[in-house]
């Protein structure tokens, strides 16, 4: 699963990247996490271009009664995402991503969690794979939430668990901000494990154990 990830920036740079506008103003953090407000690129549906957009992490179905059930949907399993319920609407018309310069796993040593903070060898920023959508409470106010797409664990998060995060080179990044609905067998073929020798891992601070703290020293 994807729990909790890092994003320092440069946004600029990012935003070139994939051909998005501008991003907004996003201080850096180095522990974001579910129910908190994420940065992700996105183009919705009659757009001409990507742009970036703040949405909550834990997606609401545009169907839920509860909104609660985000707490629970901060993640979809690429393997089924074109046939749940929850995600495939999403799938569909809604993607995302979210950028990010590295993401957490625990390893369990001597009965304590451990966090180990994992991203690319060079530690450049790359893109998480995932979907969003748009709720409507009785009220009238609208929510837009977001999911983290996940697929089974390479060689190096293997040991952690057994699912890491979808992550994109740029090309991927584009396919999957092209034009709706989208090539679903296409789509698909691009939710597969990132390459293990391109990534690295590092012990983090034992203070990610605590999804409250919000200093930035996260790093040992």
């Amino acid at each position: 699963m994807c729990g909790r990830y890092i994003l320092f920036g440069p946004l600029a740079a990012w935003a070139q990247l994939v051909g998005a506008t501008a991003p907004p103003e996003f201080a850096p953090r180095c522990n974001i996490a579910p129910t908190q407000q994420v940065l992700a690129v996105r183009r919705a549906p009659g757009d001409e271009a990507a742009h970036f957009a703040l949405l909550r992490w834990g997606l609401i179905p545009s169907w839920a009664k509860d909104p609660k059930i985000g707490s629970r949907l901060i993640n979809a399993r690429a393997e089924t995402i074109g046939d749940k319920p929850s995600f495939r609407a999403a799938f569909k018309h809604r993607r995302c991503l979210l950028p990010a310069d590295g993401f957490y796993e625990w390893k369990t040593v001597d009965g304590r969690k451990h966090p180990y903070e994992f991203g690319l060898v060079d530690r450049t920023p790359f893109a998480l794979a995932g979907l969003w959508e748009s709720w409507t409470d009785a009220g009238g106010g609208t929510v837009e939430t977001c999911t983290i797409i996940t697929t089974a664990a390479n060689e190096l998060l293997a040991p952690f668990h057994d699912r890491m995060p979808v992550i994109f080179d740029p090309p991927a990044c584009k396919q999957w901000l092209a034009a709706e609905p989208g090539d679903s067998g296409a789509l698909r073929s691009l939710l597969r494990p990132y390459a293990a020798e391109k990534m690295a891992a590092a012990p983090a601070s034992d203070r990610l154990n605590s999804s409250r703290y919000e200093g930035n020293d996260c790093r040992d």
